[in-house]
């Protein structure tokens, strides 16, 4: 069973950054990609930012591109999303995932396995 462990989350001020890191307890050899969802009170889980395993292509919410840059490590079995320029908007409880299929990485119901989340709070 393949767990995944987020770090990285915290309070900080409008317009700061933040990095999260999400480690995999196993091999993600057979990985197909990784995202970054999130959740606010109140609101459905949302794509973020997913990056291809193999060839590293990544993809972007609208919301947060030019903002966040989501990137890999191989060798470590680690993901990472790089937040600047934080908006209070962007609070929320964010969660790594691991697809293990061909599909839209902006579907969730299309990843295998989740994190147990990272809050992140922006003050304005």
């Amino acid at each position: 069973q393949v767990q995944l462990v987020e770090s990285g989350g915290g309070l900080v001020q409008a317009g700061g950054s933040l990095r999260l890191s999400c480690a995999a307890s196993q091999t993600t050899f057979r990985t197909y990609a990784m995202g970054w969802f999130r959740q606010a009170p109140g609101k459905e889980r949302e794509f973020v930012a997913g990056i291809s395993w193999s060839d590293g292509n990544t993809y972007y919410a609208d919301s947060v591109k030019g903002r966040f840059t989501i990137s890999r490590d191989n060798a470590k079995d680690t993901v990472y999303l790089q937040m600047n320029s934080l908006k209070p908007e962007d609070t929320a409880t964010y969660y790594c995932a691991e697809k293990k299929t061909r599909g839209p990485m902006i579907q969730s119901g299309g990843y295998d396995y989740w994190g147990q989340g990272t809050q992140v709070t922006v003050s304005s």
